[in-house]
Formats: C-alpha cells, structure tokens, sequence
C-alpha cells in the first residue's frame, strides 16, 4: 500500500547503533513496553537500535561523560510524557542522570549544574503536554 506522504518528528540529534540495557534503579508497579524502550519491574532499562534522542539540554556540552546520561534521562522522561511512569518518580530520574554522569567520568561541579538544571528547567519536558508533535509532508 503507497501512500503519498510522509509523518515524522523533529528535535533529535542523534540516534542508537545498537540495544542499550541497564539496571537504573526506577522500578515501576508493571513492565513497561513502547516501540523503542522498555522498563521492567526490577529496574532494568532497555533502549532499542534506532531509538532517536535530542541528547544533552540547555547551555551544554555534549561531551562523553553526558551521553550516556542523556539517553537515559530522555527515555525515562519520554515514558512519563506518555504518562507510563508516574511524574512522581522525576526527582529520582535526574538523580540517576547526575549519578550516570559522575560514573561516566564528569567532574562532580559540572554534575552538580547538570541536576541543579533539570531540576529547574526539566518538569515541562516530562509533561504529557510536550510530546512532539507529528508532522506531515507534503502539507496538503
């Protein structure tokens, strides 16, 4: 079946070469399964090939010690925008993204502004109200 147009999103900067998987501590009541990412109940995080993300925010760097953060947080955040994970969990999600970022080898001040910034700038984006939205082209 042709169709003669296409729907996309925009906002990403990068996108993943293969399946990420680790243990981030957020344990929701049920598994948790969307196209490209799934939670389960004993904390393990799973981000798909494919999966596209905006990396680090604000006035940054996208650095090494950032990325792996970044993806995370924009997964974790991803699924409370879809309302899948309770915004109540938000503090502890970018409490994990300091603590990815201090593992990864980011020195502690820059990890510090890291959480200080998304403790402050950060709610919008884990609102329902921010999912991006669907584009069309050609736009008939």
């Amino acid at each position: 079946m042709e169709t003669n147009s296409i729907y996309y999103k925009k906002g990403y900067k990068y996108q993943l070469d293969r399946d990420y998987i680790m243990n981030v501590g957020i344990k929701p009541e049920k598994d948790i399964s969307v196209m490209f990412i799934s939670l389960f109940t004993d904390g393990t995080l799973v981000v798909r090939n494919g999966y596209a993300w905006d990396g680090p925010s604000g006035p940054t760097v996208d650095t090494d010690t950032f990325m792996r953060g970044a993806l995370e947080h924009d997964a974790l955040y991803q699924l409370m925008r879809m309302n899948l994970l309770p915004r109540s969990l938000r503090n502890k999600v970018d409490r994990r993204l300091q603590k990815c970022c201090l593992e990864d080898g980011m020195m502690s001040i820059r990890a510090w502004w890291v959480y200080r910034g998304v403790r402050i700038g950060g709610s919008s984006s884990a609102s329902p109200k921010n999912i991006k939205k669907i584009y069309t082209a050609p736009n008939k």
